[in-house]
């Protein structure tokens, strides 16, 4: 019986020193919170430049939440940030197209879509943008949605297409990634 409390005890002290961990935002302030691994393996080299293009297709789930792709791309940077890569290194494009498009909307243009008052996603991607991430979307997408450079977010840049500016960054020696 002592044995069972013994390792009651110690799986509570191990797991509470894992979980008491709090999040940390080395490069997007307030938004995709990562966790410091010590030892890890595959870790990138201090002073590395990086040059990273996400593919944001997905769209979100919940409109009355900020998505959880575009949170997902704070994450990336913040990773990124705690293995040593300065924002003056990080090199990040966002390319945005198809359902994800309404989560660049302007705050009366998504409540117009959704009849929510604000756009839960405008804050992350100020943080975004603070952080030095360009966000651009598809022109096509915009055409087939029927929508105009003023309805959403201010600060997005507007590219012909989707295919287009992957292809031009991918030959710039961006790596992709798909969310």
């Amino acid at each position: 019986m002592k044995n069972i409390y013994f390792i009651l005890i110690l799986i509570t002290i191990f797991s509470t020193s894992v979980y008491a961990q709090e999040a940390q935002f080395p490069i997007v302030k307030g938004y995709g919170g990562i966790y410091e691994i010590e030892n890890a393996v595959e870790q990138l080299k201090e002073g590395k430049q990086v040059k990273i293009i996400v593919e944001l297709v997905s769209g979100n789930e919940k409109p009355e939440d900020h998505s959880f792709w575009v949170n997902n791309i704070a994450r990336l940077m913040n990773l990124h940030g705690i293995e040593g890569v300065s924002p003056a290194d990080l090199d990040m494009k966002v390319i945005v197209h198809g359902p994800a498009v309404y989560d660049l909307l302007s705050h009366g243009n998504y409540f117009e879509q959704f009849r929510i008052p604000k756009n839960p996603n405008i804050p992350v991607l100020e943080a975004l943008d603070q952080a030095g991430a360009a966000i651009i979307i598809c022109g096509q997408s915009l055409i087939m949605r029927d929508l105009g450079r003023n309805e959403i977010w201010e600060k997005t840049h507007v590219a012909t297409s989707a295919l287009t500016t992957i292809t031009k960054n991918v030959a710039d020696g961006y790596v992709l990634i798909k969310f």
